[in-house]
């Protein structure tokens, strides 16, 4: 087992926007209570817009201007306001908000609350722009690579997972990349800065949850807690995966400038993850202060995720060799 306080607590209300630091927070089935349920809506490609294509979005930030009702979710999002740099701001009532995000952005693009969870259409990529989730033009896109840096070890995302990422470009009934919760640790943002030299600011990871370990030194402790359990006050979550980082971490926001040794200390310290991607269990409220616990997985189930992932990594490899051969 492993414990700590929870240090920070973070919603973003509109996707890849800078977002709300709160002092507590109703944890749902589909994350932090208003987490995420607007998104910019690139017009052009037709697909939910991310900072990856466009870092200029993490130059605005977001608030709701009001409390969040219990029943927000899918076709239910309160009013948000916008704060643009230099200071104005703007709220999703106001029609001007589109014009506002296409200037900062530079593309045609609007301000989209999320839909009904039974309605797909925002999440689904237009058929010309469904890929091959083996092809490694395919995850250099997904993950923000740059042509000369080496691809990530996909085998640690679940297939299911890949198979989503290739239909759609956010989980249906979802604005979040791929997961409800990004949980991480002070020890790795603290690994990072000393990588690079200098403190790094958490809203580079933009992490729902920072938590505080009181009985590690491990520089890099959720790197081991994949298949293992984390309860926070009153929820409990499967640490799913790793976090692959792309590279948004090293894109400017309202603070601080680019900063591309983020990505390079990335890739040269955690092999390109850090945090830990959860899906809920149980749903309940949490504050910060309040004490978290790992329980981390055992021997027999490291020993079948490694037996998974090998699987994975052969499957994709197999896949992609014969496609490229195809392809000749």
């Amino acid at each position: 087992m492993t414990h700590g306080r929870v240090a920070h607590l973070w919603r973003y209300p509109v996707k890849s926007l800078g977002g709300e630091r709160l002092e507590r927070a109703s944890v749902t089935p589909r994350g932090l209570s208003g987490d995420r349920l607007w998104a910019v809506r690139d017009l052009e490609r037709e697909v939910t817009a991310s900072a990856r294509q466009l870092p200029a979005l993490l130059t605005a930030s977001a608030r709701y201007a009001d409390a969040v009702p219990p029943d927000a979710g899918p076709g239910n999002a309160p009013e948000v306001e916008i704060t643009f740099p230099g200071g104005d701001v703007l709220s999703s009532r106001d029609n001007r908000v589109h014009a506002r995000l296409s200037d900062l952005t530079g593309r045609r693009v609007a301000l989209t609350p999320l839909p009904p969870a039974d309605d797909v259409s925002l999440h689904r990529l237009n058929r010309d722009r469904q890929a091959d989730v083996t092809s490694p033009s395919w995850l250099r896109e997904a993950f923000g690579l740059e042509p000369h840096e080496k691809l990530p070890d996909a085998s640690v995302v679940r297939a299911s997972d890949l198979m989503t990422l290739g239909r759609f470009s956010t989980p249906p009934g979802m604005f979040v990349d791929l997961a409800p919760i990004h949980v991480l640790t002070t020890n790795s943002l603290d690994t990072i800065g000393a990588a690079v030299g200098s403190d790094v600011d958490v809203r580079r990871f933009r992490p729902n949850v920072l938590v505080t370990l009181s009985d590690t030194d491990d520089d890099l402790p959720e790197a081991r807690w994949t298949g293992g359990r984390l309860t926070l006050g009153g929820a409990v979550l499967d640490l799913t995966l790793p976090t692959i980082r792309c590279v948004v971490p090293s894109r400017a926001q309202p603070g601080f400038d680019v900063d591309r040794g983020i990505t390079r200390a990335l890739s040269a310290r955690a092999e390109r993850c850090l945090g830990s991607y959860c899906w809920v269990v149980e749903a309940g409220d949490v504050g910060v202060g309040d004490e978290i616990t790992v329980r981390r997985p055992g021997t027999a189930a490291r020993l079948l995720d490694d037996s998974a992932r090998r699987a994975r990594r052969f499957a994709f490899g197999a896949v992609a060799g014969a496609l490229d051969r195809l392809r000749r």
